[in-house]
């Protein structure tokens, strides 16, 4: 299977790649660089340093290589700066994210794994968190994972 995995070059991405091309995956990074490290893209990936923001950039990508599945994990993450620039996150979190299903869509790739958070629970009212927990996020970043949860649910309903 061919993986184009976003923030791969983050920590969570990094290790996941990794397991990816353990597993015999082929695998694209696609990755800005803003808060990963290119050195933390595993031997054996393809990456492109590139903002996944851009749907240019994305259509790109796409016609470069067919992709069977997208894992995405690009994201504005830093929450305390979410409550003081939360345009930033609503711009990357949910824009960005609606560009790659775009993306996607023209390209006729219909899988995809979404690295949500905990954020979107807000204060949690039992520990450990269960996925029924009232969902009530406190700042921007968990709110813009939540809105692209049930984006992505919207988009599964209309385009399967």
């Amino acid at each position: 299977m061919h993986v184009l995995l976003t923030g791969g070059a983050g920590y969570v991405g990094s290790v996941v790649t990794d397991g990816l091309l353990r597993a015999g995956h082929t695998v694209t990074v696609l990755d800005n660089l803003q808060q990963g490290h290119r050195a933390a893209v595993p031997e054996g990936a393809r990456f492109v340093q590139a903002d996944f923001c851009r749907a240019e950039v994305l259509d790109g990508t796409f016609r470069q290589s067919i992709f069977d599945a997208v894992m995405h994990m690009a994201a504005e993450t830093i929450v305390e700066y979410s409550t003081t620039d939360p345009r930033r996150y609503f711009h990357t979190n949910v824009i960005g994210g609606i560009n790659l299903l775009d993306a996607m869509l023209r390209h006729g790739v219909n899988r995809i794994v979404f690295s949500s958070s905990a954020a979107v629970y807000g204060e949690p009212q039992t520990a450990p968190i269960e996925e029924t927990h009232p969902k009530n996020p406190i700042n921007s970043y968990g709110l813009t994972k939540l809105m692209f949860e049930q984006i992505m649910e919207w988009y599964g309903k209309a385009y399967g």
